[in-house]
């Protein structure tokens, strides 16, 4: 059976700290020239982290296989404060491509800390982010990554508690775990502003409208993205079967017999033209826009690589 249509989620896609940290990049390969040193998948996706590395970027685990001396750039899920010591110590000329909103919860660890609270991080571990959020207070900072940990936690002062997140967890879980800490910690303090990004928010809105429509949901991403795998989670959640692919060639076409409409979306860190190859490998009759919310934000650059 031809597909009859696409329900296309809007938004999807990049979001202003990913289309950041990918200029911040381009620019300094513009500016500097290749090779320009990149510490950790500058954002977490294969086509995006090729595409760059053909222009002369090259990808490394960590500072200290750097060259002294040479321009490295921090990638946008944020570094701990060692790694900008050891930046230091080799003499690299840092350009620090962590989103605003990531550093934003950097500065609440640090400001939980100064006030020798427990700090009770929510998220995954192992993540990126996790880490460089971590590494803002080791000695006073506990991870919690569900809500069985959140039951679980104990704490030797549980009056002097606050909890920050990583930013791209799923919204509903989220608010699970933290209503949890707050019936077992009822004087747990927490961030003025959700720290779940606001593009993380909407790709998960959008998601949930797409699953009440179509009884397949397609979510262009990487395994290793979190906010990719929370969107997966969300439209199983509200009733669809969904699959997170790279790019067309993962399609398996048994997830499409029976299915003459499907849902489709990227995560954050997903490029816009994967999007159009899967529309045109799909082949829809029809490919309608399903606007949850209009997004404008913009970050500015950092200052290495704001000049033209």
């Amino acid at each position: 059976m031809a597909l009859e249509k696409i329900l296309l989620a809007a938004p999807r896609g990049w979001c202003a700290g990913v289309d950041r940290a990918v200029e911040i990049v381009e620019r300094a390969l513009d500016l500097y020239g290749p090779p320009i040193y990149v510490r950790k998948q500058i954002v977490h996706n294969r086509h995006v982290v090729e595409g760059l590395e053909k222009r002369g970027a090259i990808f490394v685990e960590e500072v200290d296989e750097v060259p002294s001396g040479s321009h490295c750039v921090l990638s946008a899920h944020g570094s701990a404060p060692t790694v900008y010591e050891m930046a230091r110590e080799r003499n690299l000329d840092l350009i620090d491509a962590t989103c605003p909103l990531v550093t934003k919860v950097h500065v609440e660890a640090k400001r939980f800390a100064k006030r020798d609270r427990t700090i009770v991080l929510i998220g995954h571990a192992g993540h990126e982010e996790v880490e460089g959020t971590m590494g803002q207070a080791v000695e006073r900072t506990v991870l919690v990554q569900d809500v069985a940990e959140a039951e679980a936690l104990e704490v030797d002062d549980p009056d002097n508690l606050s909890y920050i997140m990583q930013t791209t967890l799923s919204v509903d879980d989220t608010r699970e775990v933290v209503e949890t800490l707050r019936r077992r910690f009822p004087n747990i303090s927490g961030p003025t502003k959700s720290d779940i990004c606001y593009a993380t928010t909407n790709r998960q809105a959008a998601i949930k409208v797409l699953a009440t429509r179509a009884p397949l949901v397609l979510v262009i991403g990487a395994p290793n993205s979190s906010n990719s795998l929370r969107m997966v989670e969300v439209a199983k959640q509200h009733g669809a079967s969904s699959y997170l692919i790279e790019d067309e060639s993962q399609i398996d076409a048994s997830w499409l017999d029976g299915v003459d409409v499907v849902g489709l979306s990227s995560s954050a860190s997903a490029p816009e033209w994967i999007v159009e190859s899967v529309i045109d490998f799909l082949g829809p009759k029809e490919v309608e826009t399903v606007r949850v919310v209009d997004e404008d934000v913009r970050f500015p650059l950092p200052r290495e690589v704001a000049r033209t």
